[in-house]
């Protein structure tokens, strides 16, 4: 009798564990993604835009790193898209495909360092020169 006792015990702790990380999972696919979307996946604060006529490139900076995102003004059809930075004395990182809303994110260690960056949709580009400085 006792034993029974001490089964249904562990089916009542397994089952309430399976139920709780069923809750959070669940809980999770319904939770709207703010952060992703708000910066593309890039870290930090957004420092600097720079527009070109057929979008725009974000410039992201954190307390050690730069990144960049290449963002269209509209989105649909796929196209091609291009986004690179480049920290000053390092090599460039760069993303290009066709993409339907944004290229990268890309990002390089750029502490007190400048940035250079390089973004292209379709026929439109922009590079920003030396900036973050």
């Amino acid at each position: 009798m006792l034993q029974q006792g001490g089964r249904r015990g562990r089916r009542a702790a397994s089952l309430g564990v399976f139920l709780a990380a069923l809750w959070l999972c669940v809980g999770g696919l319904f939770t709207p993604p703010v952060a992703r979307a708000a910066t593309e996946g890039c870290a930090g604060r957004l420092a600097r835009t720079v527009e070109f006529e057929t979008g725009e490139v974000r410039v992201y900076k954190s307390r050690n790193q730069a990144c960049a995102v290449t963002v269209a003004r509209v989105s649909g059809e796929r196209r091609r898209m291009a986004v690179s930075i480049q920290p000053r004395g390092g090599a460039p990182v760069r993303e290009a495909g066709r993409f339907t809303r944004y290229a990268g994110p890309v990002t390089v260690g750029a502490i007190s360092r400048c940035v250079y960056v390089k973004g292209s949709i379709g026929s439109g580009s922009v590079d920003s020169g030396w900036i973050l400085c």
